[in-house]
């Protein structure tokens, strides 16, 4: 069983063990040493509920030039000294202007439950829920969209993201 106590998040049901609510630890807690092969950024998987999750946020990059136009979950790179939970909180605010309570990390297949974007960064992805603000395209997209189980692949997701999005479709109602 992992250790709970090393991450601090909302969980209106502790000790769940099934769904999107499980905490998980944060590797990153104390820093990210030279262990970590790839460098490390983090999403959000945006949903409309933690508990009986129906939309997931969408946002579509503009930057760089070759991911201009692909979907993708909203975050990007911690910086140094920062854990992962304060990146997504500070990519979220300045991507989208929104204020978030975040749930627990989406298993990847990567040590620490990471998911790979190429052979430099892996990612951690988070369950969240808006508690602050209306999400906007800020900062690296230029439009946003909920989308519905039934919608959920109508936008050309960047390749990398797919398989994430396979898993969030199991959890959409």
């Amino acid at each position: 069983m992992r250790n709970r106590d090393a991450l601090k998040c909302f969980c209106p049901h502790p000790g769940r063990t099934k769904g999107i609510l499980v905490t998980t630890p944060d590797p990153d807690a104390h820093q990210h040493g030279p262990r970590a092969a790839r460098t490390a950024v983090v999403g959000a998987a945006i949903v409309d509920d933690l508990v009986r999750p129906t939309r997931l946020l969408a946002a579509r990059r503009t930057e760089p030039p070759a991911l201009s136009g692909g979907w993708e979950f909203p975050g990007g790179k911690v910086d140094p000294g920062e854990t992962e939970q304060e990146a997504l909180h500070r990519e979220l605010r300045e991507e989208l202007g929104v204020e978030v309570v975040l749930g627990a990390s989406l298993p990847g297949p990567l040590a620490g439950d990471r998911w790979p974007l190429g052979d430099r960064y892996a990612m951690t992805v988070r369950w969240a829920v808006v508690t602050d603000g209306e999400p906007a395209p800020l900062e690296d997209h230029d439009e946003l969209r909920w989308l519905s189980l039934n919608d959920l692949y109508a936008v050309p997701w960047l390749p990398a993201d797919l398989p994430i999005v396979d898993l969030v479709a199991t959890h959409l109602t």
